[in-house]
């Protein structure tokens, strides 16, 4: 009798406060009757796992095939370029004898087969990256000797690259009265401006100077302030990357 008083008194409490947790007074119910009946466990969130049934169509193709895609995709498409959508629909049809397969069954199955569509990075075409694995390993080596062999003095670790920036004039539409047609004065040439940045990864420090152009003189002088900056002592070491 107190079980059925306690449930009662539990729907009523789940009917009133449906309105504050979004949830359907029956669907509350039900939540209610599987914690009766399995505790805890029957009202654990299984969302994200999977549930086999024999609803809807049947798959595209079966388990291997799509291992076989999925090792297919490392490769080039037998007709070259990258691997779109399109071309993944083709590959179906041949593999599987479907006579047709739309474009956009290729692309859900490139996220099926765990892909997504990210932006590539660029990488420099004389990028070496046995050096880059190198001067990774090195630099903490670097580091560890300047210390041992300055222990008085503090080290600072900073990096530097420059950046070109430009503006080469563009001549846009304007209004003007029809029949007529205005004219620009203009001088074909372009402008260059070069931020030379630095920055120390340890704390996020940065320092920028916008320079004219890039030369030894240039460079020189871009040191030269930026040792100011950095407060460059004899009691302070700067490596510079």
């Amino acid at each position: 009798m107190a079980s059925v008083m306690e449930n009662f008194a539990l729907s009523e409490q789940l009917k009133m406060r449906r309105s504050v947790s979004g949830l359907n007074y029956q669907y509350s119910l039900k939540i209610l009757k599987k914690y009766n009946d399995l505790a805890e466990v029957g009202i654990r969130n299984l969302k994200k796992k999977s549930v086999k049934h024999d609803r809807g169509k049947e798959p595209l193709f079966n388990e291997k095939q799509l291992l076989k895609l999925t090792v297919q995709l490392k490769k080039r498409p037998p007709n070259g370029g990258i691997w779109t959508g399109p071309k993944v629909a083709r590959w179906i049809e041949k593999v599987t004898g479907i006579e047709k397969v739309w474009n956009q069954r290729g692309w859900v199955t490139r996220k099926k087969s765990k892909y997504s569509w990210p932006k590539p990075r660029p990488k420099h075409k004389k990028g070496d990256l046995i050096a880059q694995e190198n001067f990774q390993k090195n630099l903490p080596l670097k580091v560890k000797e300047l210390r041992e062999k300055y222990p008085s003095k503090k080290i600072e670790i900073w990096f530097f690259d420059e950046h070109r920036v430009g503006l080469k004039p563009i001549i846009r539409k304007v209004w003007d009265p029809v029949g007529e047609r205005p004219t620009a004065i203009v001088q074909h040439r372009y402008e260059w401006l070069y931020v030379y940045g630095f920055v120390e990864p340890k704390t996020g420090k940065t320092l920028w100077y916008l320079i004219p152009r890039v030369n030894n003189k240039w460079l020189s002088l871009v040191y030269e302030a930026f040792g100011k900056d950095v407060e460059l002592t004899e009691e302070k070491i700067v490596l510079l990357v």
